[in-house]
């Protein structure tokens, strides 16, 4: 099995609603994302994906996210802008724009610091 992965970065506010704590007010984080692609085979040019396509699939979804308030997002009116449904929008809408073939999203990282992370990945058959 064949993986690559790329890393982007967006800035953004967010507040998670219920949770306690600081968090619970307005606050922001420079995120990092990174997103892994799989493939049991390599396609005609030797590569799993482009990179520079996945590049450019993952940098138009963040546009939509970056220096914005999360929460005013539709995305998020029934749901906390948390970094693990932040991840799982993301595996959703790459997975539709990339999956071809053997060619499929594994996983995506969303980092709000050096030490916090959440990871969405794709269930095992």
């Amino acid at each position: 099995m064949y993986e690559v992965k790329i890393q982007a970065e967006f800035s953004a506010a967010h507040s998670l609603k219920e949770v306690g704590g600081k968090c619970e007010s307005l606050h922001g984080h420079n995120f990092k994302v990174e997103v892994a692609v799989e493939s049991e085979h390599l396609d005609d040019q030797g590569m799993v994906i482009d990179f520079r396509f996945l590049k450019e699939k993952t940098r138009n979804l963040l546009d939509g996210l970056d220096h914005k308030y999360l929460n005013e997002l539709p995305l998020f009116h029934r749901r906390n802008a948390s970094s693990e449904n932040i991840a799982a929008y993301l595996f959703a809408e790459l997975s539709r724009l990339i999956d071809q073939g053997p060619r499929r999203v594994s996983w995506v990282a969303v980092w709000e610091s050096d030490a916090s992370r959440a990871l969405f990945r794709r269930s095992a058959p």
